[in-house]
């Protein structure tokens, strides 16, 4: 069981229980929840258990610089743009609060905040697809506690048998409009008409199900990237019309576009991390005395920009297997292919000892996607470790 299992197994989120409607907010979108995450590990990453409130995210150069640029919004330090930015930040603390992933107490008007669940909070932090697994799941969890769930479930079940009406959708709304004025202090429907779209569209989206769209039911199912509160300006994945929808969210887990902002900060992020879980070489061989300081995409950013922020992709070296050995005669635009095959078994290795350890970092679809991309290959996602060894031998035993 993965630490988000076992987080969302030990908590009662039965909003009938706890009278707070912030289990959800209309700002926690996925790739919102994904940088504010990320922002609290860069704010307390020297000091995971020391308080903090929104004014500190909002003070941090972290914030200032990713957020602008990310976001393509004014700067965070312009007053205009308080009341937006304190929404931003406020809402998917609330939200993780709520979630057990933060701790959270009132001190007269402010939250005061700390980091409850590190690993959980990690893994959001990382992708805006963890982020959306989690919001997933979380919401589900939340639904089933409350006893509302079974109305979503009949939502989809019709939807499936092709029996949905536009009656149904209204239905389901009202429902759920009724319960929070009921069960929590929100006493406003047009609050609450702002929120449950965020929740519809997210539960629409796993399952292939219609949406609301300006209050309406949506024509089509909803999109994953359409959940994005930045969706103007890169949400698109650039989708092969011959794989399914769900086969093309597996593999695009973020949406590149080479030599942008937002490109730099998901290639800086994914660098940081390896860094910080690896304190020594992933390969031991005779190259690997001395420190490892070098993190090495083993499908290089020049040639796979798509694939230059995946973890699965990247391995940390030393020195002198950086640039003697995966890069020959220090060229850094070559690479050194039996080496390459050197890197790519060790990352296995290492990928599926954590998650055997039930760790977050690495999902095992992601390492196949990175090996089809840069071998121009088209390795099932369902193989095993030791068959993906196997498939990797022969591949580069052609070559």
């Amino acid at each position: 069981m993965t630490e988000l299992q076992k987080l969302l197994n030990s908590i009662n989120y039965d909003i009938r229980v706890k009278q707070d409607a912030r289990f959800m907010d209309q700002k926690c979108t996925p790739d919102v929840v994904c940088i504010i995450a990320d922002c609290i590990i860069n704010l307390r990453e020297s000091e995971p258990n020391k308080e903090f409130i929104v004014q500190d995210i909002w003070d941090s150069l972290y914030f200032i610089k990713n957020v602008k640029a990310i976001f393509n919004k004014p700067s965070a330090t312009n007053p205009t743009t308080k009341s937006e930015y304190d929404k931003f930040i406020q809402q998917p603390l609330r939200l993780l609060a709520y979630a057990g992933v933060l701790n959270m107490k009132k001190i007269g008007r402010k939250n005061y905040y700390n980091i409850a669940n590190l690993s959980v909070l990690e893994y959001i932090s990382l992708k805006d697809r963890n982020a959306y697994n989690f919001l997933y799941h979380y919401f589900v969890k939340v639904l089933s506690d409350s006893g509302l769930l079974k109305f979503f479930e009949s939502y989809k079940a019709k939807y499936e048998d092709g029996s949905l009406t536009e009656a149904d959708f209204e239905s389901l709304k009202s429902r759920f409009i009724k319960f929070i004025i009921g069960n929590t202090a929100i006493n406003k429907e047009v609050e609450i008409k702002r929120i449950y779209p965020k929740l519809l569209n997210l539960y629409a989206s796993e399952n292939d199900l219609p949406g609301s769209v300006r209050g309406k039911i949506s024509k089509s199912q909803f999109y994953y990237t359409d959940l994005m509160y930045n969706r103007k300006n890169w949400r698109d994945i650039s989708k092969n019309k011959t794989i399914s929808r769900k086969e093309a969210i597996n593999e695009s887990e973020q949406n590149i576009v080479e030599g942008t902002a937002f490109n730099a900060y998901l290639v800086q992020k994914a660098i940081s991390l390896i860094k910080k879980i690896y304190t020594e070489s992933e390969i031991k061989d005779q190259w690997s005395n001395g420190d490892a300081t070098q993190v090495h995409h083993i499908f290089p950013k020049s040639k796979f920009p798509q694939l230059a922020h995946y973890l699965e992709n990247l391995i940390k070296l030393t020195a002198t297997q950086h640039y003697t050995k995966a890069h020959p005669n220090n060229k850094t635009d070559a690479i050194n292919t039996d080496y390459q095959l050197v890197c790519l078994l060790a990352k296995i290795d290492n990928i599926e000892k954590s998650i055997n350890n039930n760790e977050l970092y690495y999902r095992k679809e992601s390492f196949i996607y990175c090996i089809n991309t840069g071998l121009n290959k088209e390795l099932n996602f369902d193989l095993t470790f030791r068959q993906i060894k196997t498939e990797l031998a022969m591949i580069y035993n052609d070559n």
